[in-house]
């Protein structure tokens, strides 16, 4: 496969969505043609598209495919159906507060837009194509934002991430990638270990294609790892995604990330979050009432057609755990790096 210098996992092309199928990386890259809502919604459900800001970018055109499939005139016959749209498409993956927040953003563009519904269905697919358009531009700023938190000693940084909050997991740059980027960019970084992210193996298979992709040099490593990594002093920083943020700081993201800031708590190694402030979900107090979606037992019993795991035995699959905000050194936004504690100083800058 040759190399892909600039990843875009969600393209508006003509009459429909184009989506990379992350499913089927690395081996094979190829696209899938969305044209409908109903397709749409599997392709998130089924993770061919998955991270929370392109979670949100996809929910975003599944709302105006939904809404072109609507055949009426009638402006409140219209909205009507058009929250049914929005239900299926809450109703795909309920951790990642993204999905939310843009359809959210899209059923009040519907409500608030004046014109017939011919103008309403105009004015949704310019929404989504706005929502697209400015994930990249906030994960650039994300990027440049953690750079000045990063430890400054030594210059040429070894940086750790969990799963994949690169250009795959966003509209095209990435959340905890983009921190990567920009310090690869500067020159300030020397290596990224990416953990494999058991059981789906987003690590090993997304981040180390990104990183390989623009000749950024990445080592995977199991999860498992992590400590012994950091206790050979390997480790100089952990920057990882987020699916939802609550009020104080406490952060839903990939299972094992809980973990992960427990051992860089103990070897002193700053841990930082790095995501837009459309993931904070400033109506929930605390992690503790962050949903947890669990997936099928076949993530962790089987890789491709191997069988792992002998029969009888029972599984546990969340997708998900919530790391506690006092073991969080700092949350890089769009529009700087707070403590947790402080995070309630981003609420008036949200955006709507």
């Amino acid at each position: 496969m040759s190399p892909i210098t600039q990843v875009y996992p969600i393209i508006w092309h003509e009459d429909r969505v184009l989506l990379i199928d992350q499913n089927r990386l690395p081996t094979e890259y190829g696209l899938v043609e969305i044209s409908c809502c109903e397709d749409m919604a599997r392709a998130i459900k089924t993770m061919i598209v998955r991270g929370a800001p392109a979670i949100g970018i996809a929910a975003a055109y599944g709302m105006y495919l939904g809404a072109r499939e609507i055949e009426t005139q009638d402006r409140d016959t219209f909205l009507t159906r058009l929250e049914e749209v929005a239900q299926a498409l809450r109703q795909t993956r309920p951790t990642a507060v993204n999905l939310f927040w843009a359809i959210a953003r899209m059923l009040r563009n519907a409500y608030e837009s004046m014109g017939t519904v011919e103008q309403l269905k105009t004015s949704l697919l310019a929404t989504a194509q706005a929502i697209q358009i400015e994930d990249l531009e906030t994960c650039r700023a994300i990027g440049d934002r953690g750079l000045e938190v990063l430890p400054s000693n030594p210059k040429e940084l070894c940086l750790l991430t969990h799963c994949n909050a690169g250009a795959l997991a966003t509209a095209g740059y990435g959340t905890a990638l983009g921190v990567v980027r920009s310090a690869w960019r500067e020159g300030r970084l020397a290596r990224v270990y990416a953990d494999e992210t058991r059981p789906r193996l987003q690590g090993a298979k997304l981040t180390s294609w990104e990183c390989a992709q623009e000749g950024i040099p990445v080592t995977v490593i199991t999860d498992s790892m992590a400590a012994h990594c950091m206790k050979q002093g390997l480790i100089d920083a952990v920057v990882v995604g987020a699916d939802r943020i609550a009020a104080n700081g406490d952060t839903a993201n990939k299972i094992g990330t809980y973990s992960l800031a427990i051992v860089a708590k103990a070897h002193n190694i700053p841990f930082f979050v790095a995501a837009p402030l459309s993931t904070i979900d400033f109506e929930l107090p605390s992690g503790s009432q962050i949903p947890i979606e669990e997936r099928h037992p076949s993530e962790i019993y089987q890789i491709g057609e191997t069988v792992l795991c002998p029969p009888g035995v029972e599984f546990y699959n969340p997708a998900f755990d919530v790391t506690p905000a006092e073991l969080i050194t700092g949350i890089i936004t769009e529009q700087g790096v707070v403590a947790p504690s402080d995070l309630q100083k981003l609420r008036i800058k949200q955006p709507a």
